[in-house]
Formats: structure tokens, sequence, C-alpha cells
């Protein structure tokens, strides 16, 4: 028998790891000494904690650990953590494709103007309608009119808070004349259908979104630098781009000071 430091000498790990396994149920001592109180090891011992060591390298938590030297399935217990393990792994890929982005764009022109992150679009209920309009001036008469419309067959309809409205882009890119476009404004719940204005369910979906800061007429550099971003970090898109009308004509007086996300939904390649 074996006094806890001789034994962690022997195992060649630490009296503190030792101890902690003692204390988690994972290797108690063989035996402790009556008089003295000291922990005493058995050579016995050292294959079960090799098993400790190997699982712990091996990414198991101390409560898988514990499973498995219990007899749970074995196998499953390490499927589940290779499963969690991938899905870290992916994480990491995707932030050094993202570093390694911005390091290879920091001397273009529209690198301090534009960053992509991904997030979830929200699952919501819109009304919407699609139409043809010759450019991004219309928007200003035909959006306002729309409301009016819509307001005057569903009088106890109310949008959803935060406001969400957004155009689905159906040609699949940027476009500045003969637009064919679909306005969604987020509503409460399912309204009276008229003329080409529908009630539909949007579903949650992942996109690429970059912010643009300015009059409609830049936009074109945002989905530039989002599909290319798209390109280059893994994804593909999955669907029409989207842009959502954060600040606007409607408060804010300067068109600098207009907020448009551009909106683009994706998936793995």
């Amino acid at each position: 028998m074996y006094r806890i430091g001789e034994f962690s000498k022997l195992a060649k790990t630490t009296v503190k790891t030792l101890r902690h396994y003692d204390e988690q149920g994972l290797l108690i001592p063989a035996s402790v000494d009556r008089d003295t109180g000291y922990r005493l090891y058995s050579t016995e011992q050292l294959a079960r904690l090799s098993k400790i060591i190997a699982y712990r390298q091996a990414g198991l938590s101390l409560e898988e650990i514990g499973r498995a030297l219990d007899g749970d399935d074995l196998p499953s217990i390490l499927r589940g953590r290779l499963a969690e393990l991938s899905r870290e792994q992916e994480s990491v890929n995707d932030r050094i494709n993202r570093i390694q982005s911005l390091i290879a764009h920091m001397k273009e022109e529209y690198f301090m103007e534009y960053q992509a992150v991904t997030k979830e679009l929200p699952e919501c209920i819109v009304y919407s309608k699609r139409m043809v309009v010759p450019d991004y001036d219309a928007y200003f008469s035909i959006i306002p009119e729309l409301g009016e419309e819509v307001r005057k067959h569903n009088p106890d309809l109310k949008c959803v808070v935060p406001e969400y409205s957004f155009f689905i882009y159906h040609a699949g890119e940027y476009r500045e004349k003969d637009i064919d476009m679909e306005y969604c404004e987020a509503v409460d719940k399912f309204g009276v259908e008229f003329d080409d204005v529908i009630f539909k369910k949007m579903e949650s979906v992942p996109a690429v979104c970059v912010m643009h800061k300015g009059p409609y007429s830049g936009l074109g550099k945002a989905y530039a630098y989002a599909f290319k971003f798209i390109e280059e970090n893994g994804f593909a898109a999955a669907d029409n781009p989207r842009e959502s009308y954060i600040d606007g004509i409607w408060n804010k007086e300067d068109e600098a000071e207009w907020l448009t996300e551009v909106q683009i939904p994706v998936t793995r390649r």
C-alpha cells in the first residue's frame, strides 16, 4: 500500500488531483489508516487511474468519466463527446476564417465601412405584396400608401415591437432599376387579404447580415461585401436577399443617417 504522496509519484500525477478524484468518487483510496488518517492506495488502482486520465485527456467531463467507470454505455458517451468537439472545431474554424478574411481585406476601401455577422432572422407573421418598382425613390410613395390600405382593411392589426419591415429581392441580386421586390411588414396576427396583399408566416433562418449607413444608392457596396464574405467563409446563399429598414426618411432627415441591414439567408457549403 502507498500513501497518497508516494502513489502520486508512482502514477505521475499530483496529490491535488488524487484528492479531487477522491472527492468526486472516481478514485477512492483502498483504505484509510485509522491512527493517522492517511489515504492509502494499492497498485491495482493504477489501472483505474489510467482510465480516468485517458478519458480526461480525451475531453470527457468528470461526470461522464464516472458514468463510464460505473458501466454506462462507453461508446455512446464517446460519440456524444465527439459530436460536441466537432461542433467546437467547426466554431473555431469559423472564427479562423473570419480573422483571415478581416486580415485579407484590411487594405480595401470598404473594410472600415462594413462588417458581416451571422444571426437568426426571426420567425414572424407578415403582410406582404410583390411588385416591380422603377427605382428606390418609388419606395417613398408606394410603401406609405400600402400601409394605409392595410390599415383600412385591418384596423385592429398591430406591428410587432420592435418593428421589422423588409424587402425581399426576387432577382436574387442588387438592382437599381425595375426592381422585382416583395415588401413585408411583421404584424401580430393574420389579417384580411385583399388585392395582391397576402399574409404568411416567415420561418426563422440563419443569415449573413451587413449594416449599411447612408443613402440607398450605396447599397451595392454592402451587397458586394456580404456576398464576398459568404463565398470566403464557407456559406452559400439559401434564399433571396432581404433589406431591413431601421432608420430612414420617416425618422432621419439626412439620408447620410439612414440605416439599412442587408440580410442574406445562408446555409453551410
